[in-house]
């Protein structure tokens, strides 16, 4: 990153320099900023500029993105901090005490699904009536017959 004049590191980034730094694509800025994950504001000759805190946030996005948590979910969590501040200490214990309960949530599931598995694998159809990967507990035997498939 190019410092002032006087040695100092700039207080407000280009779109390029952040994805230099963060090791995300300039589209992928763009894209934060569309989900108002992150935030700019243009200079005179209307070029994007990022404060320097959003450096932190970025990679923030990327952790919880890399442990599956949802997008959407991500920019809940991000809704109710300050864009003009670094996250703190207290700011990523909360979010990512949240992400933890979800991540557990999610560990939980597929370990039924990786334990029910077998038991299917060992019949060679995914079609039975009372299927307990597709169809636990015959839920869907009063629709009738047909694919449907239940989101756990």
């Amino acid at each position: 990153m190019k410092k002032n004049p006087d040695g100092r590191i700039p207080l407000e980034l280009t779109v390029g320099e952040v994805a230099e730094r963060s090791g995300v694509a300039v589209s992928t800025l763009h894209f934060y900023e569309t989900k108002g994950l992150i935030k700019s504001w243009r200079n005179r000759g209307n070029q994007r500029r990022y404060p320097r805190v959003v450096l932190r946030r970025v990679a923030v996005i990327k952790v919880a993105q890399r442990t599956g948590i949802p997008l959407a979910d991500i920019a809940e969590a991000l809704a109710v901090l300050p864009h003009d501040r670094p996250l703190t200490a207290k700011d990523w214990q909360r979010l990512s005490e949240t992400w933890k309960q979800q991540l557990d949530a999610r560990i939980a599931s597929l370990t039924a699904l990786r334990d029910q598995l077998t038991g299917c694998v060992g019949c060679g159809c995914l079609s039975m009536q009372d299927c307990p990967l597709r169809n636990p507990h015959d839920e869907l035997s009063e629709k009738g017959a047909g694919p449907v498939l239940l989101e756990p």
